[in-house]
């Protein structure tokens, strides 16, 4: 992004969903190298800036499970991840396999990729019977 180009986003950081408008004013180091407009809130003006620097999201996915009721446990990072790291992530949880039961809440991949996120299980998944 160029010095004042701009951009348009849509604020998720609470349900009003405010159309920001952010244009870079200097380098894009800092938060007064961003001039942003539209929000109502203060969360509005976090999210773009984290948006503009370094996007993060929450990864959902599902792991293959050895010996359960089910086949597959769906799953979520906790934290977040950055965003350009979401498909190198997909490679590891795609080839992850665990064996039952799994727990909702238990960590299945610790600091994927060394981003801070941990893998966690978002059901239980009980062995066969």
């Amino acid at each position: 992004m160029n010095i004042n180009e701009s951009v348009k986003l849509t604020c998720i950081g609470c349900p009003k969903g405010c159309q920001l408008t952010v244009t870079k004013t200097g380098s894009g180091t800092e938060k007064e190298d961003f001039k942003i407009e539209g929000n109502s809130c203060k969360i509005g003006l976090e999210y773009a800036y984290k948006e503009m620097t370094s996007p993060m999201r929450v990864l959902t996915s599902t792991i293959r499970v050895s010996g359960g009721e089910r086949v597959l446990v769906p799953v979520k990072s906790e934290p977040d991840v950055p965003k350009d790291m979401q498909l190198a992530c997909m490679e590891i949880i795609k080839r992850k396999v665990v064996n039952a039961p799994v727990h909702a809440g238990d960590i299945l991949i610790k600091d994927i990729l060394g981003t801070g996120a941990n893998i966690i299980a978002g059901e239980d998944v009980f062995a066969k019977r």
